[in-house]
Order: C-alpha cells, then structure tokens, then sequence
C-alpha cells in the first residue's frame, strides 16, 4: 500500500507540477509532441505532402497517439479521484483530441473528425500556466477581470454612438450608396468606428463624407480606451500573492500560494505522501 502511494505520489509530481526538474522536464517534452501533432495535423491537410508522404505522418500520428494515451491514463492513476480529472475542461479536450484516432478503426467516414486532434493545442495553455510565468498570467488577469464592467460600460456607449451615426447615415445617404436600410448603415458605421474598413459601402455625398471623417478620426480613440482602461487597472493592482504551480491530487485545483500545505478548495495535503 506505502509502495502504491508512493508512486501515484511520483506521477503526480511529475505530470501534474512543474516546479520540480523532472515536471518541468515533462512539460517540454509533452509540449513538443502537442505542436509536432498540430504540425502533422497542418501537413496532412496539403494534398501534394499527404499524396507524397501519407503514410509516413499517418504512422507518426499513431505514435503521438499512444504518447498521449500512456499520458491520459497516467493522469488518472495520479489522482485519488480519476473521474475528476475526466469530466475536467482539460480532461475532455485530451479525450476529444485522442479519440478521434481509434474511432478511424471502427467507424467509416471518421477520418473527418480526425481534425479534433487541433484541440491538442489548447493543451499548450495548460502548459503555460504551470510555469515561473503564472504569476504575471494570473497579475494579467486579475487586471483584465477588474476591468470588465468598465469595458462593458464603455462598449455600450460605443454601440449607441454606432446606432445614432448609423441612422443619420442613412437619413443623409441614398440607396445607390449602399445605405439600403438602418442596419446597414449601423454595420458600415461599425467598420468604419473600428478602422476596419471594407470598403463594402461607401458614402457619397460630402455632407456624408464629413460625417464618415468624423467616424474615423473618433475611431482612433474609441481604440485606444480598452488599452487605457486595462493598463490603469495594471498600474493599481497590489493583490501580489506569490503563486506556484502545486496541484491538489483530491480536486484538481491549483494556484496555491507558496509554501501552501492544504489545498484551499478541499484542505487534501499538498505534495504530501500519504
């Protein structure tokens, strides 16, 4: 029983943290194999390379396949609770983007949702986040999270000043301009505040260009005030708890402070042997 405790206690030092060299080891290889599979992925989807080389990468598919399967069961034999990891948002895209292979044997026109295997690389986030840089991501997010009802404050007042410009647009412009109706006029109002542009619709009268000059020269600015807003909320923040990369073996919550012993969500002892 110690024996078996002790390895499950390994595995989960090694697939689930990265503050140790042999987790960060783990994370470099698993993160090449995940972008050598979008890579083959992308390959696969040119016909002159899979006509010349289709087998080749077909066999290399199936080898990143069974890295990744050893890797999934290895994830649920590292926890005290498997199912948790399996109905995870990350335990689902590991299953979606590794099934599709096997389902290739037994059902016919599968193959097109070989494509799943994409998905591998929002695996890459989960990477991401188990490094030194989680601190930042998370100072980041913090920041973008405080920001949001400014944002949505401000986004609003964006949309009333496109259904305002619109209307007028269209009281100003003609048919033979392309302002056929209120929503068109608000849609070209949109491109042309975000300096997006299609040239799709275009004014043609001057009363009509002023306004659409107008448009452009606010769109600058409108632009600019997301940017203002986050930043402001970067220069303020003073939550700097330092974070690690600890994951709890029970419930798969991580973000610990330094030095944690329990995990905050269920109180299981953190990189502890039982």
């Amino acid at each position: 029983m110690k024996e078996k405790t002790s390895t499950r206690h390994l595995l989960h030092e090694l697939i689930y943290e990265a503050d140790t060299p042999s987790g960060k080891a783990f994370d470099v290889a698993l993160l090449v194999f995940i972008l050598l599979s979008v890579v083959l992925v992308a390959l696969e989807s040119v016909p002159s390379i899979n006509q010349n080389y289709g087998e080749l990468l077909h066999q290399a598919e199936w080898f990143i396949t069974g890295v990744f399967t050893l890797e999934y069961m290895l994830r649920l034999i590292a926890i005290q609770k498997p199912w948790r990891y399996v109905f995870s948002f990350f335990g689902i895209i590991d299953l979606l983007s590794t099934l599709p292979m096997y389902l290739s044997l037994f059902i016919t026109g599968s193959q097109s949702l070989v494509a799943l295997r994409a998905l591998r690389l929002l695996r890459v986030f989960r990477i991401l986040k188990l490094t030194r840089y989680i601190g930042e991501s998370n100072f980041l997010f913090r920041a973008i999270r405080s920001s949001l009802p400014k944002i949505m404050v401000f986004l609003f007042g964006v949309l009333i000043l496109c259904i305002i410009f619109g209307t007028l647009m269209y009281l100003i412009e003609t048919d033979a301009s392309g302002f056929t109706s209120i929503p068109r006029s608000i849609y070209w109002c949109i491109v042309t505040l975000t300096t997006v542009g299609y040239g799709d619709i275009a004014p043609a009268t001057d009363l009509g260009q002023f306004v659409a000059a107008l448009i452009m020269i606010m769109g600058y600015g409108i632009i600019a005030v997301p940017t203002g807003i986050v930043t402001s909320e970067l220069a303020i923040q003073e939550d700097e708890i330092q974070l690690n990369t600890q994951g709890c073996p029970n419930c798969l919550k991580d973000d610990h402070k330094d030095k944690a012993i329990y995990c905050y969500n269920c109180g299981t002892p953190l990189n502890h042997e039982e």
